[in-house]
C-alpha cells in the first residue's frame, strides 16, 4: 500500500505494508465535553461519552493505546476515589494517565511495570 503525506509544503510517498490488522480502525473518535476535559490532568485518559453513559457501574479498565506499562499504582484490595491515578502507559515517547472514574476497590491488576499492552486490553478490574 502507497500512502503519501505532506510535511512543510513538501510531499513524500511511503510503501507501507499492513502486518496486523487493527481494532482501531473500526473505533469512533469520540472528543470529551469541555467539562470532561477540565475535571482531568493533563495527559489523563478521558473516558468516551459512551463509556459515561455506563460509567456508574464501570468495572473494567482497558488500555486506550498500543503502548507500554511505565507505572501501576495500585494493588488489589486497595481503595480508590474518583480521580485516583491507576497507571501510566507510554505509546510514542506520550504518556498516558489512566484515572478511576469513580471510587472503589481493585479487585485484579492483570499488567505490571514493563509490559506491552494492545489497544483495549483489560488492564485493572475493579470490584
Amino acid at each position: 500500500m502507497k500512502l503519501q503525506i505532506t510535511i512543510d509544503g513538501k510531499t513524500y510517498t511511503a510503501d507501507v505494508e499492513v502486518l496486523e490488522e487493527d481494532a482501531s480502525e473500526n473505533l469512533a473518535v469520540d472528543v470529551p465535553s469541555s467539562a470532561t476535559a477540565q475535571r482531568l490532568q493533563p495527559g489523563a485518559y478521558a473516558p468516551s461519552r459512551t463509556a459515561e453513559k455506563h460509567s456508574a457501574d464501570e468495572k473494567f479498565y482497558q488500555s486506550p493505546v498500543n503502548g507500554l506499562v511505565i507505572r501501576v499504582n495500585v494493588a488489589p484490595g486497595q481503595q480508590l476515589r474518583a480521580g485516583d491515578l491507576i497507571l501510566v502507559l507510554e505509546a510514542m515517547k506520550m504518556e498516558t494517565s489512566i484515572t478511576a472514574h469513580h471510587a472503589g476497590k481493585v479487585k485484579c491488576v492483570n499488567v505490571k511495570a514493563g509490559d506491552p499492552v494492545k489497544l483495549q486490553q483489560l488492564l485493572v478490574e475493579m470490584e
